[in-house]
C-alpha cells in the first residue's frame, strides 16, 4: 500500500530512535568509551551501523523478496515482526539507566562499534522481520520513499547514539532522569502501534480476518 512520505519518516524516525536509545550492546559501548575517553569515542561507536547494516539489509531483501509470492512466509514473518517490536516496546517502557561499562584500555572506538554490532542478534531479527518488510512496502511508493526511509532512520539511530555519548559526556545524570525514562516511555508505546500495524497486515496475509 502507498504510503505518504510524512508517514514513512514518521516510521523511521520512531524506529531509530528505540532503536537509538534502547539500552543494548552498542549504547553500553558508547557510554563506556565516551566515560573512558570522551565524547568524540563515543560517537565513533555510534557509526557503527552505518558500516555493517548494508550487508544484512541486502542479504533480507534478496531473502524476502524470493518468498514474495508466498504470502504465507511474507504473513508469518510480518507476524514475527509484530513479535518482536512488543518485545522492544516493553524493554524501552522497563528500561534502567544504561550501564556504562567497563572502559576499554585502547580506544579503536569505531571498530569496536562494529564488531558488537555484527554480533549482536537484534540488527539481524529487526531488518528481516521489520525493516526489510517497510523498506519493500516503501517501495510501492518509489524508490524516493526508500531512501527517505533509510536517510530518516540511519539519521535517527546514529543521531541517538551521539546524542547519548554528548549528554554522558557533560550530563552524566540525565541518563538516570525522568525525562530519559518519559522518553523511553514514548517511544515504548509507539513500537506498540507498529506492532499492531505488522500483526493486523500478518494475520491479512495469512487469511485470518
Amino acid at each position: 500500500m502507498p504510503q505518504t512520505p510524512a508517514s514513512i519518516a514518521l516510521a523511521a524516525a520512531a524506529l531509530g530512535l528505540s532503536a537509538g536509545l534502547s539500552p543494548g550492546p552498542l549504547l553500553s559501548l558508547v557510554l563506556s568509551q565516551t566515560l573512558a575517553h570522551g565524547p568524540a569515542e563515543g560517537i565513533k561507536v555510534g557509526l557503527a551501523p552505518l558500516i555493517t547494516d548494508a550487508p544484512i539489509i541486502i542479504a533480507a531483501w534478496l531473502a524476502i523478496s524470493a518468498a514474495h509470492g508466498a504470502p504465507t512466509v511474507l504473513g508469518l514473518l510480518s507476524v514475527a515482526g509484530a513479535c518482536l517490536l512488543v518485545r522492544y516496546g516493553i524493554e524501552c517502557l522497563h528500561a534502567p539507566p544504561p550501564d556504562a561499562g567497563k572502559p576499554g584500555a585502547a580506544p579503536r572506538s569505531l571498530w569496536r562499534g562494529v564488531a558488537a554490532n555484527f554480533t549482536n542478534p537484534h540488527p539481524y531479527l529487526f531488518w528481516t522481520t521489520v525493516g526489510v518488510p517497510m523498506l519493500i512496502d516503501a517501495a510501492g511508493s518509489g524508490t524516493a520513499a526508500v531512501v527517505t526511509f533509510l536517510g530518516v532512520f540511519y539519521a535517527a539511530i546514529v543521531g541517538a547514539k551521539i546524542m547519548a555519548a554528548v549528554l554522558a559526556g557533560r550530563f552524566r545524570r540525565f541518563l538516570g532522569s525522568r525525562a530519559y525514562r518519559l522518553l523511553m516511555a514514548v517511544l515504548g508505546l509507539s513500537l506498540f502501534y507498529f506492532a499492531f500495524v505488522f500483526a493486523r497486515d500478518g494475520l491479512s496475509l495469512l487469511g485470518k480476518p
